[in-house]
């Protein structure tokens, strides 16, 4: 899990992010302290990318309306194997 910080004229914001590598390649981004966004990079980079401008736009938004910024949420993703049955019929 990494972070990434952006320069804004109200200052800096960090941000955890949290990268999925997708069967079909690239990577998801999810930014749990803004639920809303959910972007994806055909590479690392361009997924950091991707992900620092949507909180950019998300945070201008909020700044614009007057709203409070979101505090960050360092989440640790859980991963776990679940066994599924089905019934026969």
């Amino acid at each position: 899990m990494k972070s990434f910080v952006f320069n804004k004229k109200m200052g800096n914001h960090l941000y955890t992010v949290m990268f999925e590598s997708v069967e079909e390649g690239g990577y998801e981004v999810i930014v749990p302290a803004i639920p809303t966004i959910v972007t994806y990079g055909r590479t690392i980079e361009e997924a950091k990318k991707m992900a620092l401008d949507a909180i950019k736009c998300h945070l201008e938004g909020l700044a614009k309306d007057g709203e409070p910024f979101p505090q960050d949420i360092e989440a640790e993703p859980i991963t776990e194997k679940l066994e599924v049955s089905l019934a026969e019929g």
